[in-house]
């Protein structure tokens, strides 16, 4: 992590918590959705080797999170997260706990409270500060032997890597507003096979930078470097094939925490000339399904939203003018 971010990791034993400061190189709205979306929190939330598996979220006080962490030999912990306070881009709390897949807590183990309080600072600088409260010592020191601190912190800067190198390549390779229809597609690490086999099918050529490599970015500080094991993989590609349609596509890689299912590997995306257009079409489009992420202004430059609608159908809004 860059040494000019804000990282703090303290434990207190006589109050039995531990208390992290952490401050992410974007505005409010971004942090908040990765702690508050499921579909973010998969990606990001278990300690490497594990995966979390979102079963159900009712993000609302009374509500829940109910999660699997699923090991690389499928042994599967099921944990609940009861949300108690929530004050909307500024703080929730909550009781995170094992259980089984049916969300019936498992007395044996004491909950730990989770309080986390969200500060921005300007519109590239947001601070986390999370008080983790238990009731014995012992579960306090036990955590921290599992690896906590390493686990925690390098799970956020994974994250935080993929989706601003993600989106930055596509900002720079759409900087017009003229609208477009786009097919966006993720591939668990053979994006590249893929493109090349539509490429040759369709007989046109990659825009843009053509096949863009996670290991061809240059190197930040702000981030690790990327794993050996996703370098040759694709972050971004553009293929135009008929009627001016796109299809683009990237690598989702398991390294990173995702899991791809048919259902979450592909979506429409939607490229309005206005906003007021973006708005329209977002609202009406997702009546009755799923919002993933509002539509709102993204530090990557764009008014961005996406969406289950009520077929089950993904879809994208992204809208680069400013009107």
């Amino acid at each position: 992590m860059n040494s000019n971010l804000l990282f703090d990791f303290k434990v207190n034993k006589e109050t039995k918590t531990i208390q992290v400061q952490r401050e992410f190189a974007a505005n409010v709205e971004i942090v908040w959705e990765a702690w508050t979306n499921p579909e973010l929190l998969d990606q990001w939330w278990a300690p490497k080797p594990f995966q979390t598996k979102t079963k159900s979220m009712d993000f609302r006080v009374g509500g829940f999170w109910l999660y699997a962490m699923v090991g690389p030999d499928n042994t599967t912990h099921w944990g609940k997260a009861d949300y108690l306070t929530i004050d909307t881009k500024k703080s929730f709390s909550g009781l995170d706990g094992f259980c089984d897949e049916n969300s019936t807590i498992n007395e044996a183990f004491p909950r730990s409270k989770w309080n986390n309080t969200f500060n921005q600072h300007s519109e590239d600088s947001t601070t986390v500060n999370i008080e983790i409260q238990y009731d014995q010592l012992s579960d306090l020191e036990k955590i921290i032997e599992m690896g906590f601190k390493e686990g925690f912190t390098a799970a956020l800067q994974n994250l935080d890597h993929y989706i601003e190198t993600k989106f930055k390549l596509r900002s720079e390779l759409k900087t017009e507003n003229i609208a477009r229809v786009c097919t966006y597609l993720n591939f668990p690490g053979n994006t590249e096979d893929a493109f090349l086999f539509y490429k040759s099918v369709f007989q046109t050529d990659f825009s843009g930078g053509g096949l863009q490599r996670f290991g061809d970015l240059p190197a930040d500080s702000n981030h690790p470097p990327v794993a050996d094991a996703i370098k040759n993989m694709i972050i971004h590609v553009e293929l135009p094939i008929l009627g001016n349609h796109i299809l683009m596509g990237t690598d989702a890689p398991k390294e990173m925490g995702f899991t791809l299912v048919q259902g979450n590997n592909m979506h429409i995306s939607l490229e309005p000339e206005t906003r007021s257009e973006a708005d329209r079409i977002f609202n009406e489009l997702s009546a009755g399904g799923n919002i993933t992420m509002p539509l709102e202004d993204m530090f990557f430059g764009s008014y961005f939203g996406s969406f289950t609608d009520k077929f089950g159908i993904n879809w994208m809004i992204n809208c680069v003018s400013k009107n």
